[in-house]
């Protein structure tokens, strides 16, 4: 919603819509809002308006004398009130609890919402009737969506108008419904929903503890997994709010501690401050007493730390964590931030700094050649079990240049990925990224981290499919850095839930003893990794619990670099006081191992082999507590037939392999380390896919970031494949003479890669697909031809030449420089921090097609210095484009380079053209 608001609207309708296959004028009698938000004055606007808009108030209150069984016969009654008015004429259905008072509780407004929309749908009536909410309830963006969600198409949140409205400035009603309408636009982004539209009634949401008969009446469809609260149970806790609401005593407004724990709340937090104690003095412990000494390797093998980023914590922490999952025999995660390339090749020295998994994320920050090639894992970041549906933040002041330089981003600028891979749209495409990985690093595991929610079973049986060696299920509970509010409440579902039907699914599809399963989540205990062992974990990763060994005393404000230990912040003053050592993360996970052999001691098993999946070996236990005692949990305890529990280590594993990208490294490689220059041709079509990211990678492996003594040009002819030229690295130049498919030169940190038609080519060809330079950090790209949509997305430093290319290019740019001699589709340089963009357009059309929010646009004319150094640069890459490819366009475009220049708008960052503004001022000033 931040880069592509463009094609996202909140436009809202009521009224009843003319059926499909009419044809009249009535079609278009419909009352249409900018937004589904309300004030109270644009309400009292709607409920007077004549026929066809005939309003009728629904009264969402029940009397208290009722008691709680006064809350489901106010549902019921809600519902054929509306039915009723429906017959009766009413176009438009009010559902307000305005009539609350000391005798009246409110019902909730989303039960309120949810029984009349599906009481309706039963009845065949949904569709003549627009429902609006009005309420005293909803005050935040959860509120909204989940009314929106389940059938709501306007909402006027009264009570919370009011109480903004009572404050001073700059608090105002228009900031409040800003806030609103932003987070909405967010959610509806979060699952790749466009419009209002789209969303209303689409039920995209998960319930986690709600009786049957609730959902049933409510919410029917929307997947609850264990049970929970009656309508008796709710109408309790509406009597007990509504009781405080009007006791005569004057309201303390106590806090509950929803979002951070306080002593005095009623939220409970697993990670409070009696676990951080008990948890940190584990740490402190310096050896284990001798009785207890025993080997402990196999588990601690199976431990992993989360994706926590240098840039999220300081440098001291992230390394801390590498040295100690080393020393222990498990693996450290780097996260999606990259890594310092000084820690790659520490890999098996006495301190090794080295994290073996590193993590490809939708930013693809410091995704090169040579950090894909250190890892014992690479991990396709799906999704993240706190915040699903997004990527990763950073905020400015934590991009440092340190954080800059290993992202290839721009220091102070915030950092947010993409809440999408763009080279994954489909299951088939996230296979092709797999295949990528294993081209670049053939010896690393390939994992894909999914979140835990319902259906994530059938996904990760596409996983498995894709050849996927790891499937890493995260939980809701995990950890986040620096994450709004609005991100981390009401998203994802317990991991237990998400690890048991991933299990379940891929027994029954006999899948499960191909891969291994991974979860975390808010694990800490030696009990939590029992407990997802049973459930069907192979391996366990702690995020928090790792962070609170080192020394984390859960103050919250990772987000605001002022962490009092040292930890989650860059500030060099505060990353001296960090105290942490491996010893203490390595005593606190030694702990965990000790405490799982004694479980499994008291089970009767001998190993965690021998506990995967073992459901039968869990019971659900009575609380005493009757809301608890209703959860129903037997579905996380199903078995299912003869299928292997867990992971095979003799089903052999299978190694996709390009056969023309294997040919071609074996031809190149030791020729070009010899220091020869190699001239070799191939043909090539489009099921010969990531050519050139073998050799890549092998170079990277013997060189790092050092261009070879030696050079290959390889001449391809025919139909590349997908990721044509994939982490391509120095040395190396591709000519392929023919097309490409999507992907081409997709994280490429050096060489050439040049596209010309064939010569009996009919002119004006379109040569590449979608998502070319994806992620790229270096390299040259020269293309006689036109690419697909989003070109140069995320490019940190490649140099590209281009002529024409489809929406959405140079979308999150931090580096390089393109030059695009044709047409541009719109959203140009969308979350652009960085780089720089240069199109040929002889008219006015590209402003219209930029994306203004970083970015501005400005013709290349001018006197001053800056102006003369872009037109250079601009000449040399137009002229290096005409020898390589023999383009018509550039060669025409070269004669008459003096009227060209100034038909050439050069699109960058506002910070650097206001650079360039103040410096010609300063220059004019000086001749002044």
């Amino acid at each position: 919603h931040l880069r592509e608001r463009l094609v996202m609207s909140l436009r809202t309708t009521l009224g009843p819509p003319a059926p499909l296959l009419r044809d009249g004028p009535e079609a278009g009698r419909l009352l249409q809002l900018d937004s589904f938000l309300l004030f109270p004055s644009g309400l009292s606007g709607i409920r007077p308006l004549p026929v066809p808009f005939t309003t009728v108030d629904l009264d969402a209150t029940f009397a208290v004398s009722d008691g709680a069984a006064g809350l489901e016969r106010a549902c019921r009654r809600l519902a054929r009130d509306a039915e009723s008015a429906i017959e009766a004429g009413a176009a438009i259905l009010i559902i307000s609890d305005s009539a609350a008072d000391h005798d009246r509780a409110p019902v909730p407004a989303l039960l309120a919402v949810g029984s009349v929309h599906h009481h309706l749908m039963r009845a065949g009536l949904r569709s003549r009737t627009s429902l609006i909410v009005e309420t005293d309830e909803a005050r935040d963006v959860h509120h909204v969506v989940a009314l929106l969600g389940f059938g709501a198409q306007a909402i006027c949140p009264r009570l919370a108008l009011q109480s903004v409205a009572a404050l001073p400035p700059p608090a105002t009603q228009e900031r409040f419904v800003k806030a609103i309408e932003d987070g909405t636009l967010k959610v509806l982004a979060k699952m790749g929903i466009s419009t209002i539209d789209s969303y209303q009634g689409a039920q995209i949401f998960e319930i986690i503890g709600l009786h049957a008969a609730v959902v049933d009446t409510c919410f029917a469809g929307t997947p609850s997994p264990i049970g929970g609260a009656t309508f008796s149970d709710l109408g309790e806790e509406v009597l007990t709010r509504h009781a405080a609401g009007f006791r005569q005593t004057a309201p303390s407004l106590p806090s509950p501690g929803f979002f951070k724990h306080h002593k005095t709340g009623t939220e409970f937090h697993a990670t409070n401050p009696d676990v951080v104690d008990a948890l940190q003095a584990s740490a402190s412990v310096k050896e284990l007493a001798a009785a207890h000494a025993q080997p402990v390797d196999g588990i601690l093998r199976r431990f992993s730390t989360g994706a926590m980023s240098h840039g999220s914590i300081a440098a001291e922490a992230h390394e801390t964590i590498a040295i100690a999952m080393n020393r222990l025999g498990g693996k450290s995660n780097t996260g999606e931030g990259g890594e310092d390339p000084a820690r790659f090749r520490t890999r098996g020295l006495p301190i090794d700094r080295n994290s073996r998994i590193k993590q490809v994320a939708s930013g693809r920050f410091g995704v090169t050649p040579e950090y894909c090639v250190f890892a014992d894992e690479l991990q396709i970041k799906m999704a993240q079990g706190s915040k699903p549906g997004e990527g990763g933040q950073l905020p400015g002041h934590k991009a440092t240049e340190e954080i800059a330089r290993l992202r290839h981003t721009q220091a102070g600028i915030a950092l947010i990925s993409p809440p999408p891979h763009h080279d994954i749209y489909s299951i088939e495409d996230l296979a092709q990224l797999i295949f990528d990985l294993k081209q670049v690093n053939p010896l690393a595991a390939v994992s894909v981290k999914l979140v835990a929610e319902a259906g994530v079973g059938t996904i990760a049986a596409g996983v498995v499919k894709g050849l996927a060696d790891v499937v890493h299920v995260s939980g809701s509970d995990g950890g986040t850095g620096a994450s709004p509010l609005s991100s981390i409440k009401n998203a994802g579902i317990p991991w237990e839930i998400g690890l048991a039907e991933t299990q379940q699914t891929l027994r029954r599809s006999g899948l499960r003893g191909r891969v291994r399963l991974r979860v975390d989540g808010g694990i800490k205990s030696g009990r939590d990794v029992v407990i997802a062992a049973l459930l069907g974990a192979d391996e366990y990763s702690f995020g928090t619990a790792a962070l609170l060994a080192e020394g984390c005393i859960m103050v919250r404000t990772c987000h605001l670099d002022t962490c009092p230990a040292g930890i989650a912040t860059q500030r060099p003053e505060l990353r001296a006081k960090f105290a942490g050592t491996p010893e203490m993360l390595e005593a606190y996970l030694t702990h965990v191992a000790h405490e799982i052999r004694h479980i499994l001691a008291g089970l009767g098993l001998r190993s965690l082999d021998d506990a995967i999946g073992r459901t039968d070996l869990l019971t659900q236990r009575t609380t005493g507590d009757a809301r608890a005692d209703r959860l129903d949990l037997s579905n996380l305890l199903v078995a299912d037939g003869p299928a292997p529990r867990r992971f095979q280590k003799a089903v052999p594993m299978q190694r996709p392999t390009s056969a023309l990208g294997d040919r071609v490294c074996l031809d190149a490689l030791w020729p070009v380390l010899a220091g020869d220059r190699v001239e070799l041709s191939y043909a090539i079509e489009n099921a010969d896919r990531t050519v050139g990211a073998r050799l890549g990678g092998a170079l990277a492996m013997e060189l790092g970031t050092s261009a070879p003594p030696g050079s290959a040009r390889l001449t391809f002819t025919g139909q590349a494949g997908q990721s044509f030229g994939a982490f391509l690295t120095d040395g190396i130049e591709f000519l392929l003479i023919g097309e490409a498919n999507d992907y081409l030169g997709k994280g490429m940190a050096g060489g050439r890669i040049i596209v010309r038609p064939p010569d009996d080519d009919a002119g004006d060809p379109h040569l590449l697909g979608n998502t070319v330079l994806y992620g790229a950090t270096g390299g040259e790209l020269f293309c006689a031809g036109r690419a697909g949509e989003r070109f140069a997305v995320r490019n940190s430093g490649a140099s590209a030449v281009v002529e024409g290319v489809g929406e959405h290019a140079a979308e999150y740019m931090t580096g390089g420089t393109l030059v695009i001699l044709g047409d541009v589709g719109h959203n140009l340089g969308a979350g652009m921090t960085g780089g720089e963009v240069f199109v040929y357009d002889a008219g006015i059309r590209v402003p219209a097609m930029v994306n203004a929010e970083l970015v501005d646009a400005h013709r290349l004319s001018g006197e001053h210095q800056l102006l003369l150094e872009q037109g250079l640069r601009l000449w040399e890459l137009v002229e290096r484009h005409a020898a390589f490819t023999g383009s018509a366009v550039a060669q025409a475009i070269l004669q008459d380079w003096h009227g060209a220049l100034h038909r050439f708008w050069r699109v960058a960052p506002k910070a650097d053209v206001a650079r360039i503004e103040n410096q010609h001022e300063g220059t004019l000033a000086a001749r002044g």
